[in-house]
């Protein structure tokens, strides 16, 4: 089998890393896999892992058809079987791909919390939560699938030969004080509000706990997160919250942690490091990883909804000064996140799946008049939202991620993907 991967962008971040790390499992087995996309941090983690990186043109417009010429050219070139596209742009140019060239068959990925309806319905649909694909089979999709965020469980694990040493020199982490590490891309959508609120919970932690946030990431939020941060640092003392920035290795982050913070795909790589793990929401949500919220979090994902913005700081700061002063208790649950993801998210067991999939789609055989109809369709759903989309633009309200602005969990399935 010969599998194109083609991730939205590749800078660092939990779909992208997915994307690259099933690929690797994937071309383990045999199989041949490709990754295509612009250039990013990434490309070295594609080299790591002995996989083809080819790029793609710029895009201009998305959905672009000049990478939708370029796949398909690529098909023929190669003898591909899959085009795999991770979310929205790169699933609709593979769509439009596979017109010119209808021997190729393509599968989605979305690990964003909601999925844009105008993916059509009889595109093969792969989601990271049950909550998000009972949704799409709600909606009338033809084939969708679950498969959670895996983790290289060798890459990402406690004792690995990583430079402790420098990074804390080089970023003045000393032992006088806890370290919580999240590691997050600083976007305004889903991430901003709890990056806010955690460094406003240290801030309340660190009155009566010595303890400090390292936040390893970058995006377009990352001036208002610098700001809070200065402001925390004035009152409290210079390295209460530390920037790291994006790091193309992110695990020695995780590994110097006493406590972790995140969602989705980061939550579950700190949980590959021994790690306690209090996940991220939104609307001051946070709570922790035991064996009680396990379940809550195989549903939803790993992510919340609570009831209010402004209590989102003294939230995380009630979870976290209890888990600071009792170092068993870390340990325990460190114990447990390494055990959870190793029973359910390897990324050998999601390999397996992933092919499984990619045998189906091939299998499958839409009927033409079936599949054209759902393309306009989706067409319609398109021209729909990038109307809305100009609308906001012009009046000043753009979201630059609106699957990400709307989860699935926090409007209860109540229609957010139709």
């Amino acid at each position: 089998m010969k599998v194109v991967v083609y991730p939205h962008d590749l800078a660092l971040g939990g779909s992208q890393l997915n994307a690259i790390e099933l690929a690797g499992a994937v071309q383990s087995t045999g199989n041949s896999a490709v990754i295509v996309g612009r250039p990013g941090a990434l490309v070295s983690r594609i080299r790591d892992l002995g996989l083809e990186f080819i790029e793609v043109p710029p895009p201009g417009r998305r959905p672009s058809p000049s990478i939708a010429r370029f796949l398909a050219r690529l098909v023929d070139d190669r003898g591909i079987d899959v085009i795999h596209g991770y979310e929205w742009p790169p699933t609709l140019e593979a769509v439009m791909a596979s017109k010119l060239n209808p021997a190729v068959s393509v599968v989605s990925t979305v690990m964003s919390m909601a999925v844009a309806p105008f993916i059509p319905k009889t595109v093969p649909l792969i989601v990271g939560t049950e909550q998000i694909r009972a949704a799409e089979i709600g909606f009338g999709r033809s084939s969708v699938d679950t498969l959670e965020p895996p983790v290289d469980l060798t890459f990402n694990a406690p004792g690995l030969e990583l430079n402790r040493e420098g990074f804390k020199a080089k970023w003045g982490i000393d032992d006088h004080r806890h370290t919580v590490v999240a590691v997050s891309r600083l976007a305004h959508e889903l991430k901003l509000e709890g990056l806010l609120s955690a460094m406003d919970g240290i801030a309340f932690v660190n009155e009566t706990i010595p303890v400090r946030l390292v936040i390893v990431g970058d995006g377009p939020a990352r001036a208002v997160v610098r700001d809070r941060a200065h402001s925390i640092n004035s009152q409290h003392g210079a390295g209460t919250i530390v920037l790291v920035g994006e790091l193309d290795d992110p695990r020695v982050a995780y590994d110097i942690a006493d406590v972790t913070l995140g969602m989705g795909g980061s939550a579950l790589r700190a949980l590959a490091f021994n790690k306690p793990l209090i996940v991220q929401g939104e609307q001051g949500f946070w709570k922790l990883l035991t064996p009680e919220s396990l379940a809550g979090f195989l549903w939803t994902g790993w992510y919340g909804t609570g009831v209010a913005v402004d209590q989102g700081a003294r939230a995380l700061a009630n979870i976290l000064s209890p888990l600071l002063l009792d170092a068993e208790l870390r340990n325990r649950l460190g114990a447990f996140g390494r055990q959870t993801v190793e029973q359910r998210f390897s990324l050998e067991q999601a390999s397996i799946r992933q092919l499984d999939i990619y045998r189906a789609a091939m299998a499958s055989k839409i009927d033409p008049t079936t599949a054209t109809f759902h393309e306009a369709a989706a067409g319609v759903r398109y021209a729909s939202y990038y109307a809305a989309k100009r609308f906001r633009r012009a009046m000043g309200r753009e979201r630059t991620d609106d699957f990400n602005a709307r989860p699935v969990t926090q409007t209860r399935m109540s229609g957010v993907s139709k």
